[in-house]
């Protein structure tokens, strides 16, 4: 039976058509309530219970390949009667339309490509965290509002604690990823963090719930405000342009100290005032500042010795400003006029 069911197998593979004639002639042959794939079904009664289970196997893949190249002979010479699988060559090769990348994954490149040229490498963590990466070693305080079900998507909660540092969420920040470096590598750190985190927020023109972030970390010895200031600066000109201004404005963050938001001067309008700028003359673009001597300690770095800065952005915030898109939405609907404005030329 095996020897049959083998050579019959070959036969099928092998057997080609150039017409419907010929085609009838295949199902006839293999397929009809006459064909030889249903003939060895009947001799199947005779097969020994011991090769039963082996030989039925070795059957349905046989019946299985010979309707999938029936099916394939027929589709083929559809084709050739309609004259479809004939090439036209009268075709340009070029131009050509060719897809493009979404502008997240355009400014997020650009983005690392700037901090790599100072020495920055890529880490990345994952998206499904605990809190004691996400809030408690960022020293944020017990009952900060960023605890609340309001901000966080909690997956389990160990204890009803808000705080329990076991309860397993989805990242509200990259700095989780800081964390984990920290933990691991000794200084000098000098690493970016960019990744999707998430935010139990309302969607809309502004805001959304999923985003995508760039976090940055440097802690070595003798590490100053100034060197921040001289980073982020280096980054604002190589981004926004060469003419780009920035200033630092005293903010506050649970893991920096002291810490300070950057706005880049309007690319728009000069920093004369626009209506993008709301007539400041200033765009805002990341948070930042030195890292609170509290977080170097509880993740084992001696915060005698050493000192750092961090800072993080919205890759969404970079883009809209660089790309003047006025909804955040448009980024996540997949609507190819907007997707078409991204699109790559071909020269």
């Amino acid at each position: 039976m095996k020897e049959k069911i083998a050579l019959l197998k070959k036969e099928v593979e092998e057997f080609q058509v150039i017409d419907n004639d010929q085609l009838e002639q295949f199902r006839l042959r293999f397929l009809s309530k006459k064909g030889l794939i249903p003939l060895l079904f009947e001799g199947f009664r005779e097969v020994p219970p011991e090769l039963k289970k082996e030989t039925g196997l070795l059957l349905n893949e046989l019946k299985q390949l010979a309707s999938v190249r029936f099916n394939e002979l027929k589709e083929h010479l559809t084709s050739v009667e309609t004259g479809s699988a004939e090439t036209d060559l009268t075709r340009p090769a070029i131009p050509f339309t060719a897809g493009s990348r979404h502008p997240i994954s355009i400014v997020r490149s650009e983005i690392i490509d700037i901090f790599s040229r100072i020495g920055f490498t890529v880490s990345e963590g994952p998206e499904i965290e605990d809190d004691d990466h996400v809030f408690s070693k960022l020293n944020f305080a017990q009952d900060h509002p960023a605890r609340d079900m309001q901000d966080t998507f909690y997956i389990s909660r160990v204890t009803g604690d808000e705080s329990d540092p076991r309860d397993v969420l989805l990242r509200t920040h990259t700095s989780s990823v800081q964390v984990r470096v920290m933990e691991t590598q000794k200084p000098p750190i000098r690493t970016i963090s960019p990744g999707r985190v998430f935010r139990n927020e309302a969607i809309s023109a502004r805001a959304h719930c999923i985003f995508h972030q760039v976090e940055g970390l440097y802690i070595a010895e003798n590490v100053s405000f100034a060197d921040l200031r001289q980073t982020l600066l280096y980054f604002a000109r190589e981004f926004f342009g060469k003419d780009a201004s920035i200033r630092l404005r005293p903010s506050f963050f649970p893991f920096t100290e002291p810490s300070a938001e950057m706005d880049v001067s309007c690319n728009l309008c000069g920093g004369k005032g626009c209506n993008v700028c709301k007539g400041t003359g200033w765009l805002e673009v990341l948070g930042c500042g030195m890292v609170d001597p509290n977080v170097l300690e509880a993740c084992g770095i001696d915060p005698v010795k050493y000192s750092g800065f961090a800072f993080g952005m919205g890759i969404e915030r970079a883009a809209m400003l660089k790309y003047r898109i006025n909804d955040l939405r448009l980024y996540f609907e997949n609507d190819i006029r907007f997707l078409d404005q991204f699109r790559t030329e071909i020269i």
